[in-house]
């Protein structure tokens, strides 16, 4: 099996076997169109669900519990102050935490007393804390700022690097596009954004960069010369950059994500809800959508700008009219001698290929 995937990469590297992955572009754009279309709606609608480090209040943790039933948590809580909704989640296998809007000293000291008779433990066994909403305010405020000095660094960086404006561009598109379904799928799920949450959030944003930074830069390599030769369009030859980097982009997602999938199993079904769990969400869905816009999306998008420039719609004319060309001499040929002519799959491309004109037939002479 192994040795068949090393095969298969191999023959995508040198063009033996081609994906016509940015031929195929407006399926990708549908397909990212839809996923941000529904994950859009689930922002609205449930949409987020901000952990108490946003909205402010009381939390309490009952340790050592014999039953975490949460329904005993809620009318212990109900009990004190009926007009709370109290969230209840379970931490590991003997704890739970009960978290409600602000109380009184008083209420506070009535509802661990309460707890604690509800779930037979000792009241030492409760604590509580208040987190006012202030701190979470401050940490909305200050990742919205590290974001946008995120984005202005890489499209300054990225349009130096590769001096054009437009990979930049596709870049940001793409990395807008993983942010929002991340997001949109955290409010689908339910759980509380909490500040590892938005750690994760913004780590996934240079690990979407990291991947696209590298197909990219096939790209600029294999199109270097596209403009001085007559064999391949500029899309066919981004399109080789893809395929040539798709193993590697594989390799890296899955060595990416199986720890990070690991963790999302221990936070969520062994230690309980917390902060492990909270960061492996986010991580595990932005590096997977990642993945798929780093490969059908970003060039893709990149290759729409692109073919955009006079000098690069010239040169596809240019490239498909001699193709168009070469195909009627060889059916004219063909006609003649009564003989197939085999035709060239444009689809192979190698590396290295960088000839001036497009391969004419040879006529087979008339007896």
């Amino acid at each position: 099996m192994a040795a068949g995937f090393a095969q298969w990469g191999n023959d995508l590297y040198t063009g033996r076997r081609s994906y016509d992955i940015v031929g195929r572009r407006r399926i990708w754009y549908s397909i990212s169109a839809v996923l941000v279309l529904i994950t859009a709606v689930l922002l609205i609608t449930p949409g987020l669900n901000p952990g108490i480090e946003f909205r402010g209040g009381s939390e309490f943790v009952v340790s050592g519990v014999p039953d975490a039933d949460q329904q005993s948590a809620i009318d212990a809580v109900q009990a004190i102050a009926p007009e709370e909704s109290p969230r209840v989640a379970t931490l590991g296998s003997d704890s739970l935490r009960v978290q409600t809007a602000e109380l009184t000293n008083a209420e506070v000291e009535e509802v661990k007393a309460a707890l604690a008779e509800a779930f037979g433990v000792a009241e030492n066994q409760v604590t509580s804390s208040f987190i006012g909403p202030t701190w979470g305010k401050d940490v909305s405020a200050k990742a919205l700022r590290g974001l946008a000095v995120f984005l202005v660094f890489v499209t300054i960086v990225m349009t130096v690097y590769f001096r054009n404006w437009r990979m930049a561009l596709a870049a940001l598109i793409a990395l807008f596009h993983d942010l929002v379904i991340t997001v949109g799928v955290y409010a689908g799920v339910g759980w509380e954004v909490t500040p590892a949450t938005v750690i994760g959030f913004l780590t996934i944003l240079g690990y979407s960069i990291y991947d696209t930074v590298v197909v990219f830069d096939k790209v600029r390599e294999n199109t270097a010369d596209a403009l001085e030769q007559t064999r391949y369009t500029y899309a066919e030859k981004a399109n080789l950059a893809v395929n040539q980097t798709l193993v590697r982009s594989i390799n890296t997602s899955v060595v990416a994500l199986l720890p990070v999938a690991a963790i999302l199993f221990v936070g969520t079904f062994i230690l309980g809800a917390g902060t492990l769990r909270d960061i492996a969400l986010a991580l595990f869905v932005g590096m997977a959508i990642g993945t798929f816009s780093s490969v059908f999306l970003a060039t893709p998008l990149e290759v729409t700008l692109r073919e955009r420039e006079p000098a690069i719609r010239d040169h596809t004319r240019k490239v498909l009219e001699a193709r168009a060309r070469a195909a009627g001499v060889e059916g004219v040929a063909a006609g003649a001698d009564a003989t197939p002519v085999p035709t060239v799959h444009v689809g192979a491309l190698r590396p290295g290929s960088h000839q001036g004109t497009a391969a004419q037939p040879k006529r087979k002479p008339r007896r």
